[in-house]
């Protein structure tokens, strides 16, 4: 039986719409098994934009503490 045209038109875009939601999972998916480092660098930069007062002192505590543990004497 044959559809009508708006029918088939809205079939193509919800096939296409899955397979770009797959696609993109999938890009995400082995853009994170393949660069690890840059994924935390960047939730580390976002997470810097919206807590910038947490972030810092978060910042000045690793340095406090390599600071002292890492003296000469």
């Amino acid at each position: 039986m044959p559809q009508h045209p708006s029918q088939a038109g809205r079939t193509r875009e919800r096939s296409s719409q899955q397979t770009g939601s797959e696609s993109g999972r999938m890009t995400r998916q082995g853009r994170s098994q393949m660069q690890p480092f840059d994924d935390l660098l960047d939730y580390a930069r976002q997470y810097a934009r919206e807590r910038p007062e947490t972030f810092a002192l978060a910042c000045f505590g690793v340095g406090f503490i390599l600071g002292w543990r890492l003296k000469p004497w």
